[in-house]
């Protein structure tokens, strides 16, 4: 077996050098001197690190395989997939940073079934970064309790901590959400249409993403359906595929208007996302930015705690719709921090920014 040597270079760092004092997880990170901008010597240290794999990297060799067996194995996985998730408990459209969050809190209770919806090839929504393109994840207190339990470090501060990466964030969720039995993700597939029976939200109508987006390229490209007894709807602010679920709620006459987000406010804006969090007609509840968008709430931009939140709670209010055990009315039995819990909004109240 072939061992894999590879050494670390570590900065010795300034013990008086404070401007970029911070904790990670409670251990000090500080600021070489090079790190301000200067491009002075730095003594280093050297760190062994040995890993042995279970094979020889010089001599490799992949099992052999039939390509037919490549793919009946994908065919057969995914129409399984869709007959098994055709009627459904829960189906999440929109894999972002809310959906994935209401998706992997629902989907602890293993008796209960969710399907994730996501147009695009890549979940994750704008959680791959920060603001304006930049790396780093600024995520407000006490919503750091949430990266605790799925296990992100983060830079801690005062008031807020940083994830160093926001791929860190999405990468580590979804690994833990789609492990799970009960959770399938049906990607590159758009939700086109609701299904409605008697004023209550009845699951989705579906397509593939491609299609979705070629239908004025195409003779008529019929749809196929998913039955859910919940829809939670984290479409996202106003776009291409943003904020259409309560955009046809509109519509088709079950709500009366949708007057978009207003201005940027951070501080008003992640708590109203979170109040307002709510089952907006019989069968459906908005989560994310696209509460924003039916409520008239301001924008918070680059901050990242408000829609991991607003996800858990609509979470619960699934759970609570399906008669299972959930934080909102107390039966909930889990580890669940209780500056999690949050009231549910019965109003639909909308937010002066």
């Amino acid at each position: 077996m072939a061992a894999v040597t590879s050494t670390l270079s570590l900065s010795s760092t300034n013990p008086h050098e404070r401007l970029f004092d911070s904790s990670f997880h409670g251990s000090s990170i500080s600021a070489s001197p090079a790190s301000l901008g200067g491009l002075k010597p730095r003594s280093v240290s050297t760190v062994s690190v040995r890993a042995t794999a279970g094979y020889d990297l010089n001599a490799f060799t992949f099992a052999p395989i039939k390509e037919s067996i490549v793919s009946r194995e994908m065919t057969r996985r995914y129409m399984t997939d869709m007959i098994t998730y055709a009627e459904t408990d829960v189906v999440v459209v929109g894999a972002g940073s809310a959906g994935l969050s209401c998706a992997y809190e629902i989907s602890k209770n293993p008796n209960v079934q969710v399907a994730i919806i996501e147009q695009s090839v890549s979940p994750g929504g704008g959680a791959w970064l920060g603001g304006q393109l930049f790396s780093a994840m600024i995520v407000r207190k006490p919503a750091h309790l949430f990266l605790d339990e799925i296990g992100v470090p983060y830079d801690e501060q005062d008031n807020y901590v940083v994830i160093k990466h926001a791929a860190l964030f999405t990468s580590t969720i979804m690994s833990k959400l789609l492990a799970r039995p009960n959770v399938k993700l049906f990607n590159a597939v758009a939700a086109e249409d609701l299904i409605v029976k008697g004023n209550r939200v009845a699951g989705v109508v579906t397509n593939w993403a491609l299609v979705s987006m070629n239908h004025d390229t195409q003779s008529c490209m019929d749809p196929n359906v998913m039955e859910a007894k919940i829809v939670v709807s984290s479409c996202g602010h106003d776009g291409p595929f943003g904020a259409t679920g309560v955009k046809r709620l509109k519509s088709i006459g079950l709500i009366d208007h949708v007057p978009g987000m207003k201005a940027l406010d951070m501080n008003t804006a992640e708590d109203a996302i979170v109040r307002l969090t709510r089952e907006v007609v019989s069968g459906m509840i908005v989560t994310g930015m696209e509460v924003a968008e039916i409520d008239g709430a301001p924008r918070m931009g680059p901050t990242f705690g408000a829609m991991m939140i607003s996800g858990q709670k609509a979470g619960h209010l699934a759970l609570k719709a399906l008669g299972q055990p959930n934080a909102l009315d107390g039966t909930y039995v889990g580890d669940l921090s209780p500056e999690l819990v949050l009231a549910a909004s019965d109003s639909a109240e909308t937010v002066d920014a």
